[in-house]
């Protein structure tokens, strides 16, 4: 009988795929509609039009390492109209007379897939699990009753047995084994903004991406006229994640680094302390205080003249208007409202001479010589790289706009060569976080984003954040990270703080504390760091065991590198990703090591498929975050914790990248804490 059900379900299955294929068929034969004219209006429209068909067309596309569903609900009769049993999938899927075939997981009636207990059964009879292979073969499936005691706890025992599931490549999806505590975070309203602290192996950076698929599925046309955009620490961590959106049927969705978001070129490099500065909350008030200094009190009125008649603005007149004005508004318009505040004046004395100027006269009046030149010399016009190449050459300028820094302070931030002009300064990337910072005080910024995903926020700085908030006023945020592994100095700090910078402070900040991924030996070995690097944080748990999941290898300097070329082998010899990790300056050695043994093997970061093309990879320390492998070899923890002033926080992190087994290898000490 399961032999014959099994059929079924494939047979099933295959009906799904073609009616999937109709509907892909359906919509690339579909004419889009042309509205005749080259105005601008119309061309858009049509543009839009084309762009709406190329989206829905590359949604439906069968992806062939994807299954089409992955669960099954029996309800109780009448729960659904004439449907009593549904198919839970990445996206709906129907039968070409509206009857559904597979149901979106973002529906409402998918949720007691994730949410029906025994205790709760939300009138649900039995939930089916399917297995399949990596070319989505159906396997096998598996029947949890919920109206009937289970000898054992199938939910559990499901999960575990996809979390093992061999891998090789880009992070997968989780659509299948979302967990009630994920369930709530994914299904959450678009506002308020979100925020989720995270330890290792729980999932946060999956939440994030189901959640941005749930948002675009109950909100599209709210979000679709902002856009979504996810923002990633570097290329390495966005190439890695870059296929879950689309197998969940979502392809219009940005995903970038911070840097790409700030699009000026960078040329030069800071030393740690400027860095640290230039990210730090109190530059925000440095760069607005040194940009309203540029505006002067004025010493002279304005004498405006047409044909033989004279309007004179008094000098005490024109004190009050940029009185009113100073810091009311951004810069530009600032220096806009002048003019015409000023033209308005002269108005007033036409009118008092029976005259009946309008509003283009007061325009004229704007744009005159005598109004420009007091423009010019009390507000006058200035570039952000103009404002900052003069706060880091001046010394007497910096302590005029920096009070709240000290004297150390400042001189770390003034550059010992300065260029000769702003024209010909290079930008380091912390600066060019400063120059948006000042862009928009000089002029706000249009638009927003409907929705703004952050990965691993705990490393940006406040300016970081200003900057992202900025591009995401009216949308909402889903901010995800771990402040455990917070390694960058700039780190903003706790959530509520980081929330404050990026303007989302009603925003709701959950933790999720069970590690499904990381198992329980890895996690409570790497938490013995946590009292040292983040000692208000939980502890987490891991709810799973594995047979060997942890050894520690002491090796001599002479051997280090074999030993690491034996433990590569061996993982190898097992199936699924496997991954070295090492500081930084010894990683691309031990890579050549592995190499000369005869392993085939990539380097993280030379390109951007390593993950894709080969089993085992080479990963710089600064690099691991939020990668995860089958088996890690980390290799001198030690090198890893002295090459930077949070060591402990990146070797945290290093030590938390394994699915199923992590083995150290050291010849210099373990951390203390560790030892």
């Amino acid at each position: 009988m399961a032999a014959a059900e099994l059929e079924a379900e494939r047979a099933f299955l295959t009906t799904a795929q073609l009616a999937l294929h109709r509907m892909y068929a359906e919509v690339v034969d579909r004419d889009v509609q042309i509205i005749g004219g080259e105005d601008n209006d119309e061309r858009f429209t049509n543009e839009a039009n084309q762009r709406a068909k190329e989206m829905r067309t590359h949604a439906l596309l069968d992806l062939p390492d994807v299954p089409l569903f992955f669960g099954r609900l029996d309800y109780e009769h009448g729960t659904i109209p004439d449907l009593d049993q549904i198919y839970i999938g990445r996206r709906h899927v129907h039968d070409g007379s509206g009857v559904p075939l597979v149901i979106d997981w973002r529906a409402p009636v998918s949720v007691p897939f994730y949410r029906a207990t025994q205790s709760d059964r939300q009138r649900v009879l039995m939930r089916r699990r399917y297995g399949f292979s990596d070319h989505a073969d159906l396997t096998g499936f598996e029947d949890e009753s919920l109206t009937a005691v289970a000898e054992i706890d199938q939910a559990d025992a499901f999960l575990r047995a996809e979390i093992e599931r061999p891998r090789t490549g880009p992070m997968r999806d989780i659509v299948a084994t979302i967990q009630p505590e994920q369930d709530d975070l994914v299904r959450a309203p678009l506002h308020p903004s979100v925020c989720v602290q995270g330890a290792p192996g729980t999932g946060k950076t999956a939440v994030g991406l189901h959640r941005v698929a749930y948002l675009l599925y109950t909100e599209r046309e709210r979000l679709g006229r902002g856009g979504v955009v996810i923002v990633g620490p570097n290329r390495s961590f966005l190439s890695y994640i870059r296929k879950v959106l689309p197998a969940l049927g979502e392809v219009d969705v940005r995903q970038i680094t911070i840097d790409e978001l700030l699009t000026r070129p960078t040329a030069a490099i800071d030393d740690a302390e400027p860095e640290r500065l230039k990210g730090d909350a109190r530059m925000a008030d440095v760069l607005r205080r040194a940009l309203w200094s540029y505006v002067g009190t004025p010493t002279e009125g304005v004498l405006y003249s047409k044909g033989s008649r004279r309007y004179r603005v008094h000098d005490y007149e024109v004190v009050d208007i940029v009185s009113d004005l100073r810091e009311s508004t951004r810069y530009a318009p600032g220096r806009n409202a002048l003019a015409q505040r000023i033209a308005h004046v002269v108005l007033v004395r036409m009118e008092e001479r029976a005259e009946s100027p309008d509003d283009r006269v007061q325009n004229a009046v704007a744009r005159s010589k005598p109004v420009k030149d007091v423009l010019d010399s009390v507000w006058p016009r200035v570039a952000p790289e103009q404002v900052l190449h003069r706060l880091f050459s001046n010394a007497d300028f910096l302590a005029q706009a920096a009070p709240a820094l000290t004297d150390e302070e400042r001189t770390a931030l003034l550059w010992d060569k300065p260029a000769r002009s702003w024209k010909s300064a290079k930008w380091s990337f912390a600066d060019t976080v400063l120059l948006d910072e000042l862009e928009d005080l000089i002029e706000r910024r249009t638009g927003s984003l409907g929705h703004l995903v952050l990965d691993e926020a705990q490393d940006l700085s406040a300016m970081q954040l200003r900057a992202l908030g900025r591009r995401c006023r009216t949308g909402s945020a889903t901010v995800l990270g771990d402040l455990a592994q917070a390694t960058t100095a700039w780190a903003a700090g706790p959530w509520d703080q980081v929330l404050g910078h990026l303007g989302k402070s009603d925003g709701v900040v959950a933790e999720l504390d069970r590690g499904f991924r990381v198992p329980e030996q890895i996690i409570n070995f790497a938490a013995k760091l946590l009292p040292e690097i983040a000692p208000t944080l939980r502890t987490p748990t891991g709810v799973r065991t594995v047979a060997d999941a942890l050894s520690v290898v002491s090796a001599s300097r002479s051997t280090l590198a074999d030993e690491v070329i034996a433990a590569c082998k061996a993982a190898l010899a097992g199936e699924g990703s496997v991954a070295l990790i090492a500081a930084d300056d010894q990683v691309a050695a031990l890579r050549d090591a592995i190499a000369a043994a005869g392993l085939e093997v990539a380097l993280i970061g030379e390109t951007e498929d390593e993950i894709d093309t080969v089993r085992l990879v080479c990963v710089p320390a600064t690099l691991a975050k939020g990668l995860e492998f089958d088996a890690v070899i980390v290799a001198e923890p030690a090198h890893i914790v002295a090459a930077e002033a949070r060591g402990l926080h990146r070797l945290y992190v290093v030590l938390t990248r394994a699915v199923s087994r992590l083995q150290i290898i050291h010849a210099e000490p373990l951390p203390g804490a560790l030892g």
